[in-house]
């Protein structure tokens, strides 16, 4: 099978990182797929380097027409028996560059605000892949109908055996006793970063004085603090599964989660994480087993379960063991059988 995707993303986040493992294994399991991504961005320059088929286009907006031409292009060149968008963007770049083609496009929708746009989610898109139960709610919310609709979980590798700790307290000069929690991910807002010092601050003053922030994602500034908690900004970490085994919990506040492929990766690690029980996170953690939930937005609240593994070794030990069991299920494997199933109902046999 011949897969073209799109992805717009110019920087190296979970979406990309799904297009990714999914490219690399449908190589790898005998498809034809190329990826069409940003100029100069992580996504073609990782696929280039283990030989998977990548074209760049840049896709400056939803209109671009200069886009949709290029795209176009390929599509006559290339001949793929599906077209793969992989965000907003390109989804908007797809519909165009396919007008007049018989190509079915498959659109993955990985946010749980309900849609918007008649044509946008109308019958040209032949099946949207939600990454979560809760993004495939906001789609049926959106009008789009539940025949059209498959939830395929995302997936990440299993950590390697040569995993080997980054030692954060030598790192940034913290003390020996100290519990050192990550934040991983996009430093934004929309991924909860402005409430870290709403969290630091509810905390009792003596958790708080024995915990040490790492953020994992955005720029590298060195340190810092958040409502009394010393921290550590270290910018994008490429040895993601080195710099997470050597956290003893992920804080995940991000408050609108479309499934968390962080809290999966601290997860197969066995690293115990505290997040806001709010989208596709309510579908990962199974609270007291494989993490601690707290309800959504509720800084107070979030704060008593850091305390809580902060102050049990033995809680952060169980959850750990948990974790494990729960991050094998969302394996890339099944990542990509999902998706193959989804590529094979809307080309037919």
């Amino acid at each position: 099978m011949r897969i073209l995707h799109l992805d717009s993303g110019r920087d190296w986040r979970g979406g990309q990182r799904q297009v990714f493992r999914l490219a690399v294994t449908q190589r790898d399991d005998g498809h034809e797929p190329l990826v069409v991504a940003a100029p100069d961005s992580p996504l073609a320059g990782r696929l280039k380097t283990l030989g998977v088929a990548s074209a760049t286009v840049a896709m400056r907006a939803d209109l671009d027409l200069f886009a949709m031409r290029r795209v176009r292009r390929l599509i006559t060149k290339w001949r793929p028996d599906v077209v793969h968008a992989h965000d907003a963007r390109a989804h908007a770049i797809g519909l165009g560059a396919l007008v007049g083609a018989h190509v079915p496009l498959v659109v993955t929708r990985r946010v749980t605000f309900t849609p918007r746009g008649r044509l946008k989610y109308g019958s040209r898109v032949a099946h949207f892949i939600a990454i979560s139960r809760a993004v495939r709610d906001a789609l049926l919310r959106g009008g789009v109908a539940d025949s059209r609709c498959s939830v395929v979980y995302s997936g990440v590798p299993a950590p390697s055996p040569g995993v080997v700790p980054r030692d954060w307290r030598r790192e940034a000069g913290w003390p020996a006793d100290t519990v050192l929690c990550g934040v991983v991910g996009a430093m934004t807002a929309e991924k909860g970063i402005a409430g870290l010092t709403e969290i630091a601050e509810a905390l009792n003053a003596a958790v708080r004085a024995r915990l040490r922030l790492v953020l994992l994602g955005g720029s590298a500034a060195g340190a810092d603090s958040f409502g009394g908690v010393p921290a550590y900004r270290a910018g994008f970490v490429d040895a993601i599964y080195d710099a997470m085994a050597g956290l003893d919990m992920l804080w995940h506040p991000s408050g609108a989660e479309g499934f968390g492929t962080a809290v999966i990766n601290a997860m197969a690690l066995g690293v115990p994480t505290v997040a806001f029980a709010t989208g596709g996170l309510i579908e990962l953690v199974e609270p007291g087993v494989s993490g601690l939930l707290a309800p959504p937005n509720d800084a107070l609240a979030f704060a008593r379960e850091v305390e809580r593994l902060a102050s049990d070794t033995d809680l952060r030990r169980q959850l750990g063991a948990g974790g494990r069991l729960r991050a094998a299920q969302f394996n890339v494997r099944r990542m990509v059988d999902g998706t193959t199933a989804v590529y094979r109902a809307v080309t037919g046999p």
